[in-house]
């Protein structure tokens, strides 16, 4: 009966609110990670950034403006990794923020002798845990062209990772995903990358995976999306834990 009234719902947001063929062919073409899906993926990616579109407010700030052509763009990199998922997994949030450039976010922080401090880091994207999602337009425009990054596809992993909580890198696994093998294969992966960091040796992705877990899971799925033949090559046990977490094959 419910899944009766949702799919009545999503056909009615498609009819009523498509997105032009040709933002989508834009977005596709600016858009690496779904550029690479085939056909009938593309048309569900399609679905979903146009539910994506009709249920989150994009909000750009800072007297930036938003052409309709880069509103598909950020729904068709939101979108990825809830291919296979559905947007029920994006659930419980309104917002993306969208400023012109990286940011830096000014907000109190108590150090260990309990001194308050405000914070000065530039960021180029933050996700709060049942807020807004915070993007960079210009990093949303550089999204592909730096191998393994996409700020878009790395907040989201953050919304993902916070469904069950604060991100720590343990988003809610499916049924019949082993949590000890989650577990294992991560910190395996964390404690062998940060000895190869203190060697000196390149990392096979961006060394900010190594700042916590859910760094490591949010740059780690950058990658799976953007370059999958690298991660599956230098840590393939992460690999197959995040195919059977997105549920999408990308190599």
């Amino acid at each position: 009966m419910f899944d009766k009234i949702r799919n009545w719902r999503v056909r009615r947001t498609i009819a009523r609110h498509p997105i032009d063929e040709s933002l989508w062919r834009n977005a596709l073409r600016r858009c690496t990670a779904a550029r690479r899906l085939g056909a009938s993926d593309q048309a569900t990616l399609r679905v979903l950034a146009t539910q994506f579109l009709q249920s989150k407010s994009l909000e750009p700030t800072q007297d930036l403006h938003l052409e309709d052509a880069d509103r598909v763009l950020i729904a068709a990199h939101a979108c990825v990794p809830i291919l296979k998922l559905g947007m029920d997994w994006y659930d419980g949030w309104h917002s993306v923020i969208v400023y012109p450039d990286a940011f830096i976010p000014r907000r109190p922080q108590t150090d260990a002798a309990g001194v308050v401090h405000q914070t000065h880091t530039v960021m180029a994207g933050e996700a709060w845990g049942r807020g807004p999602v915070i993007l960079s337009w210009a990093d949303v425009l550089n999204s592909g062209k730096k191998p393994g990054h996409n700020v878009v596809i790395h907040e989201m992993a953050h919304k993902l990772d916070m469904l069950n909580g604060d991100a720590n890198g343990f988003p809610p696994l499916h049924r019949r995903m082993d949590r000890r093998a989650w577990s294992r294969v991560f910190s395996s992966a964390w404690d062998r990358l940060q000895e190869e960091q203190r060697n000196g040796a390149e990392l096979p992705l961006d060394p900010y995976a190594l700042e916590s877990p859910a760094e490591f899971f949010a740059v780690a799925s950058e990658q799976f999306f953007e370059s999958p033949a690298t991660l599956r090559e230098h840590l393939p046990d992460v690999y197959r834990q995040l195919e059977q977490f997105y549920r999408q094959h990308p190599f």
